[in-house]
């Protein structure tokens, strides 16, 4: 009964979170499927209120990321529920993190830029599309189900891999994952002053982020990922990692 509702549990969870991923990607990305979308209320008048509650959202959303993600967190957590749910209980949170950012983010006037050139409007929704597709295609280059928590609660397999992955686009950066969500978050002929926060906020918390998983990572694999730091840039393809 108990491995039961763990892998329901489980299965609950990655069904949040990738919704919620989903949601987000499309939400961004203005595709107008949901009932609201990033500029789908930019005519509203914004105030002070609207920049606080949307950076207390992004600061809420980037506390969870980083803490939640961090060894010592995950320890204590397991302590009060199974370790095959550590993962997916992220997973879930994260999912619900997306939705929030959604549902609750405040539009504040303003526009950064507008790009009236067909041409480069078409190159920009392709570069926006690719990111999210980098950003998916990764998670399955490393074990998609694995990230996503699902494997843990159905083979109750907890193990982090002791492997070093090096495929495809994880031999041209080593976080295509957080590449992908940048090409997605930047790459548009129209940037308002609602989307632009959204962006700068992910970006420092990518920055931020990455610092300490790095660390994380160097702690894990010891040489091999230094000697991986050296030959494959972070984030920006073909950067000089010198």
């Amino acid at each position: 009964m108990k491995k039961l509702v763990i892998s329901l549990y489980g299965i609950f969870a990655y069904l949040i979170g990738l919704s919620g991923l989903t949601a987000f990607i499309l939400f961004m990305g203005g595709w107008q499927i949901l009932p609201i979308h990033i500029n789908s209320n930019i005519a509203s008048s914004s105030s002070m209120q609207a920049v606080i509650v949307n950076l207390l959202i992004l600061t809420l959303f980037g506390l969870h990321h980083s803490i939640a993600a961090r060894a010592s967190f995950k320890e204590k957590l397991t302590q009060y529920i199974p370790a095959e749910l550590e993962r997916s209980t992220y997973v879930l949170v994260s999912g619900i993190f997306m939705y929030i950012l959604c549902f609750y983010w405040q539009p504040v006037a303003g526009t950064v830029w507008n790009i009236d050139n067909a041409v480069i409007t078409i190159l920009l929704k392709i570069v926006h599309i690719i990111g999210w597709l980098v950003l998916v295609g990764a998670t399955f280059e490393i074990d998609h189900f694995h990230l996503m928590g699902l494997k843990q609660s159905i083979t109750t397999d907890v193990a982090e891999g002791k492997k070093l992955k090096e495929n495809f686009l994880y031999s041209i950066v080593r976080h295509p994952i957080q590449t992908g969500v940048l090409m997605g978050v930047w790459s548009t002929a129209y940037m308002s002053m609602t989307q632009f926060i959204m962006s700068i906020g992910l970006t420092f918390y990518i920055v931020v982020g990455l610092y300490f998983e790095e660390k994380s990572l160097i702690k894990h694999f010891g040489d091999t990922y230094l000697d991986y730091k050296k030959r494959v840039p972070g984030v920006i393809p073909f950067w000089p990692t010198h």
